[in-house]
């Protein structure tokens, strides 16, 4: 009746599987790639906009002349373009400052990249 095939190799079918299996797989690391990729640019970004935010912080303990209220400008970094808004307000001891820093990608409308607060001493006013 019918003979003992000695076939060597793989069927169509074991090899279409194969090739379907390897497919997924390698869609699954592109798509991890894209997000490391993605994820990594975004690291970037709170990187830059915290350097920024601790920028102003420095310059504002530096300058020893803070005064309360609320202002918006531009912190760019290298290629980054950030907006950074500074808020002060006087502290409940009426001694210190409360100084918050958040910074911003200045392209579009999206959370905060960072976020300082910080208290610094208040100026003292010389009576002449």
């Amino acid at each position: 009746m019918y003979g003992r095939r000695n076939a060597q190799g793989f069927t169509l079918i074991e090899v279409l599987v194969a090739l379907a299996i390897i497919a997924v797989a390698m869609a699954a690391a592109v798509r991890v790639a894209g997000l490391m990729t993605q994820s990594n640019g975004l690291l970037r970004d709170k990187s830059m906009a915290l350097l920024a935010a601790h920028s102003r912080l420095a310059e504002l303990r530096l300058e020893g002349r803070a005064s309360p209220g609320k202002r918006t400008f531009t912190c760019d970094q290298g290629r980054l373009k950030l907006r950074c808004e500074q808020t002060i307000s006087i502290g409940p001891d009426n001694r210190l400052l409360q100084v918050n820093v958040q910074v911003l990608d200045a392209s579009r409308d999206a959370p905060p990249l960072a976020r300082l607060e910080t208290s610094l001493a208040r100026p003292q006013v010389k009576a002449e």
